[in-house]
């Protein structure tokens, strides 16, 4: 009777482990704050990965980063290019239950390119027919319809050959009309927040954790094995690694600036570093009359070393940067390498401050706007050193949280310097130029150039030696306006618990918690 006992006893404890370790959450650190929820108006990157998780678009990434259909079961598009044709999947649904339509998706484009809702993305929709016009404010008929209540047409003004993979973007994920029209801005809370992605959204504690759990009424929801998701704000990178370090998380976002060579000796088995489509940059205010010279901002950019940057400050595996788009991008024009010493830059430099009429003696007061994380801190102190002992120039640093600095940012009415970078939607160095032109919601610079936009119209509708050539001239007039600073080329870096498998390195750093599970050796 007691061995009875005890037998049942062990086989109830094992089998309550066993649930226990089917119901672990998944620990990610995210980064800073997401800056919104709602598809169309999000822009942060910690914001883009929690949507991924929460909604599916017509395409989507799969594991491995290869653009697959997401909630069209297939697209068909005419010889000409123009014309698509979406037929949705008959087991598509929200997380409500309710039917994922045509019509959602036609509601979802009129919203994101009305300007009332000023998505920062909007842009991306451009080349859909009447969506330029819609961007402006101006009355046009929208190339969009649903044909029935699975098949969705989407004409376009012109052909591009990047156009499917745009429609992976949070802003063409589809909203419920009904929610927002009930809720308002308030869709986004739990609760009222219903998407048609593995997860749905249970809980937020701003500053501190978003928690995701299983859709159930998701079309792949078979296939997803871990139940429930908590995405922590991780501002700070040398904190998030403690926290890993201590088993609080099962990944981590980033790693913290010159800790590699420790990271690699401590971490062998959980380090995770590869190429990234993104670059840091400087940008511009170009709208600030202070920064009217362009001597001055080629005088700036002389200045600051890179080698020293990503030797000594952020040591992480970026590569220097003297252009916007990096060489691992496909299709990347190859530009020229900065060529000169640093002792010839920084002559170069002087020459130029002085020319432009700037007197060392009364030395320039110029203010670095960045959103507020340690590695951002560190990298604008060094680059004020650099600015000091080259130039003479006094910094003054403004840290602001992630939300407020983006609308600072692209509000552009103090700025002058401040913290940018790009990493890229989709492995196209035209998505690293389109923010850049005249109207595009993302220019924060401030940049505008007809031949700029002009030559980024001709790569966008042209390929082969013509495409690579428009790219380059682009890129090319972008950097000798010096309406921008490029300083290093970023390395996608992760820690990844032994406990968690199914995490696949790729350069868009896409890493949605559908595709991951908890590996049978940590049950």
């Amino acid at each position: 009777m007691r061995r009875w006992t005890i037998a049942l006893g062990l086989a109830l404890a094992a089998l309550l482990s066993s649930a226990a370790a089917g119901a672990l959450t998944l620990q990610r650190g995210n980064g800073p704050e997401p800056d919104s929820l709602d598809p169309q108006r999000a822009q942060g990157l910690s914001a883009q990965q929690v949507l991924r998780d929460l909604f599916e678009g017509l395409m989507r990434d799969d594991a491995d980063g290869q653009l697959v259909p997401g909630a069209a079961q297939r697209v068909a598009v005419d010889a000409g290019g123009l014309r698509y044709v979406f037929t949705l999947r008959a087991d598509g649904r929200y997380a409500d239950g309710s039917k994922v339509t045509a019509a959602d998706f036609v509601y979802s484009f009129e919203r994101a390119l009305d300007p009332a809702t000023a998505a920062p993305s909007a842009a991306m929709l451009a080349p859909i027919a009447g969506a330029a016009q819609r961007l402006r404010g101006e009355s046009a008929p929208l190339g969009v319809r649903a044909i029935d209540e699975h098949t969705l047409e989407i004409r376009l003004d012109a052909p591009r050959s990047d156009f499917l993979r745009r429609l992976a973007l949070p802003i063409a994920m589809p909203v419920q009309r009904g929610a927002i029209e009930a809720h308002g801005s308030g869709f986004t809370r739990p609760g009222r927040l219903i998407g048609n992605g593995a997860y749905v959204l249970k809980q937020w504690t701003p500053q501190a954790w978003l928690e995701l759990e299983r859709n159930p009424h998701y079309r792949n929801a078979a296939t997803v094995a871990i139940d429930s998701v908590r995405f922590h704000v991780t501002e700070d990178a040398s904190s998030e690694l403690k926290r890993f370090e201590a088993g609080e998380l099962h990944l981590t976002e980033t790693l913290p600036p010159g800790q590699l060579a420790r990271l690699r000796a401590a971490h062998a088995a959980e380090l995770v570093v590869a190429p990234a489509y993104a670059t840091f940059y400087l940008g511009y205010n170009l709208r600030n009359p202070k920064l009217d010279s362009a001597a001055l901002r080629e005088a700036l950019s002389l200045a600051i070393d890179r080698e020293i940057l990503v030797k000594h400050i952020t040591g992480n595996g970026e590569l220097p940067a003297y252009a916007l788009i990096p060489e691992v991008a496909a299709g990347a024009p190859q530009m020229a390498a900065a060529g000169w010493t640093p002792r010839q830059r920084q002559q170069r430099a002087r020459q130029l401050y002085l020319g432009a009429g700037f007197d060392p003696d009364e030395p320039l007061l110029i203010e670095l706007r960045y959103n507020t994380s340690l590695a951002n801190r560190r990298l604008g102190l060094a680059v004020a050193a650099m600015w000091q002992e080259v130039l003479g120039i006094d910094t003054r640093l403004r840290n602001e949280e992630w939300k407020v600095f983006v609308q600072t940012r692209r509000a552009g009415v103090i700025t002058e310097v401040f913290r940018g970078g790009w990493f890229a939607d989709y492995a196209d160095p035209l998505n690293f130029l389109e923010p850049f032109t005249v109207g595009n919601t993302l220019n924060a610079v401030g940049y505008a150039d007809p031949r700029f936009d002009a030559l980024v119209a001709r790569a966008a509708a042209s390929a082969g030696a013509d495409r690579e050539q428009a790219l380059h001239g682009a890129e090319q007039r972008l950097l000798d306006a010096d309406a921008l600073i490029p300083l290093f080329h970023y390395s996608s870096k992760h820690l990844v618990s032994r406990k968690l498998c199914g995490f696949h390195a790729h350069p868009l750093d896409h890493h949605p918690s559908e595709f991951l599970r908890f590996c049978e050796a940590s049950r």
